[in-house]
């Protein structure tokens, strides 16, 4: 992965890893902020449709390095998470890797 720049002013970075920059054919994306984190993954089935079920139902999330639960849209959580991702923060999304 190269240098990722500097998020355009009020957006946030979403860096892509392993089969996630397979899918979306990209090491990143922009999205605006502020987001909660309940409303990320919604965010993203709309840039790369199907990416929810495929990808981001088994992986981790990251903000600013930092591992973070995204609560699932049916649970009463998905609406009271206090993380809200903020202008200039860095998601990361991890899909599970496999070696062998």
């Amino acid at each position: 992965m190269g240098a990722i720049p500097k998020p355009p002013q009020g957006q946030f970075n979403v860096l892509y890893f392993a089969s996630a920059n397979s899918f979306t054919s990209k090491e990143y994306d922009t999205l605006p902020a502020p987001l909660p984190i309940g409303k990320l993954f919604d965010a993203l089935e709309e840039k790369h449709s199907g990416i929810k079920d495929k990808i981001l139902s088994s992986c981790l999330v990251t903000v600013n390095l930092n591992y973070v639960d995204v609560p699932n849209d049916n649970s009463e959580d998905a609406s009271e998470s206090s993380v809200v991702i903020q202008a200039g923060d860095e998601v990361a999304i991890i899909p599970p890797v496999s070696s062998g």
